[in-house]
């Protein structure tokens, strides 16, 4: 069966630094950071004191007040940005798709972590008929691509994908191959979070996964550099629309980009830590390559899962040096986690749509907060400014806990 040809036409992105993609873009490039203080809820009692948080959100200005109110934070995030990419792709009216041919496959690492523990300390407080009846539908985790089927009238294979910070990415590669194979025309797909509740900031500090420099928050999230010392925690949407490039052609869609290929991989090693030399990782990069049939010397481009915790960055390195071996050093690497925090599920689809703009732009995004060169992450990680280049194609890693791992290869399009 000849796998048909695959094009991005939609970009939505919600991030701690910036509420739609030009925003977040340009934010991105002037190397901000979104890191601060938290300001949702009292954590003066925390050994973690700040996160990435989203600054400015009004979801009335993406759903009505009734919506609104039976949404958790996540679900109103990933519909803010579903109604970019959808806008942006010029299908804003719900038109110019066939419903039945149309997917949605939107996920979440957590889900609605705010919502059950909202819910829980009403029960614990007033007893179990205080427990809303909207609970189960609003914290579960494929509420947020229910409702935005709901939203276009998509009809299509609709769910969602659950595999920690490798959800977003693992969303858009499912998305990719229905279209391949003919089960969709159009397909929404990517991820969203909204864990900055004190249950989701005080189960990643436990763990020590967190970065802890509450003195200096803007500055924490500081991938590849010698003295990271964990991630900074964020939050937001990412979410495109992939379309098969003949439906695309037909009504005249603008195209950012094609998408390629698709790796996904298990390490079968651990819950949070990476496989020995990043192998699991490795693999994942090279089903990616070989999907998309590039050559190592074509990639001039590795947007890292860089989380900007000791072990992955360097696992991660040793990954990518695995996979181009001397061609490595002639790649930009970045981690824009470095702005963003570490938007858990909804970090692969904010970071494809990044991709996808280096390649659009030719620009690299910087990894801001890189000051001390550390031996065991020795490769060119784009040092906090931009870098003009030509990117004819370029990579999106995510790997996430459990041993999860998926990489999506993204190509300049060409007609």
């Amino acid at each position: 069966m000849t796998r048909r040809r695959v094009v991005v036409t939609g970009l939505g992105v919600l991030s701690p630094v910036g509420k739609d993609v030009p925003t977040t873009w340009r934010a991105l490039l002037a190397g901000c950071s979104g890191s601060g203080p938290i300001l949702r809820f009292d954590a003066s009692a925390f050994p973690v004191r700040f996160a990435a948080e989203v600054k400015g959100f009004d979801p009335l200005e993406y759903m009505d007040r009734k919506e609104a109110r039976r949404a958790d934070p996540y679900v109103q995030y990933a519909m803010a940005a579903a109604v970019e990419a959808m806008t942006d792709a010029g299908f804003g009216d719900g038109t110019g798709f066939d419903p039945e041919r149309c997917a949605v496959v939107v996920g979440s690492g957590i889900g609605g972590v705010a919502t059950f523990e909202e819910q829980h300390d009403a029960y614990r407080d007033q007893g179990p008929r205080r427990v809303s009846p909207f609970f189960v539908p609003m914290f579960i985790t494929d509420i947020a691509a229910g409702m935005i089927s709901m939203r276009y009238g998509a009809k299509g294979p609709n769910y969602a994908t659950v595999s920690a910070c490798a959800t977003g990415a693992h969303a858009i590669g499912s998305g990719f191959r229905m279209i391949q194979y003919g089960d969709a025309d159009v397909a929404l797909c990517g991820g969203a979070e909204a864990t900055i509740t004190p249950m989701g900031v005080g189960g990643f500090a436990s763990m020590k996964a967190l970065s802890e420099r509450n003195d200096s928050p803007a500055t924490a999230s500081r991938p590849f550099d010698a003295t990271r010392d964990g991630f900074v925690l964020g939050e937001g949407a990412g979410i495109v629309v992939l379309e098969e490039l003949g439906h695309a052609r037909r009504r005249g869609a603008r195209i950012h980009a094609e998408i390629v290929g698709f790796g996904a991989t298990g390490d079968a090693h651990h819950l949070t830590a990476p496989a020995p030399g990043g192998e699991g990782a490795q693999r994942a990069m090279r089903v990616a390559l070989a999907d998309a049939g590039l050559a190592l010397d074509e990639v001039q481009y590795v947007n890292a899962h860089g989380t900007s915790t000791p072990t992955g960055d360097a696992s991660e390195t040793q990954a990518i040096k695995g996979v181009f071996g001397e061609h490595a050093r002639a790649i930009n690497v970045s981690s824009t986690k470095s702005a963003t925090g570490h938007m858990l599920g909804a970090a692969g689809g904010a970071e494809f749509v990044f991709t996808t703009l280096a390649v659009r732009d030719a620009v690299i995004p910087p990894t801001i907060n890189y000051t001390t060169a550390d031996p065991a992450c020795d490769l060119n990680y784009t040092p906090n400014v931009p870098v003009e280049r030509e990117v004819t194609a370029a990579l999106s890693n995510s790997f996430g806990f459990g041993g999860h791992n998926a990489a999506l290869a993204v190509r300049r399009f060409e007609d």
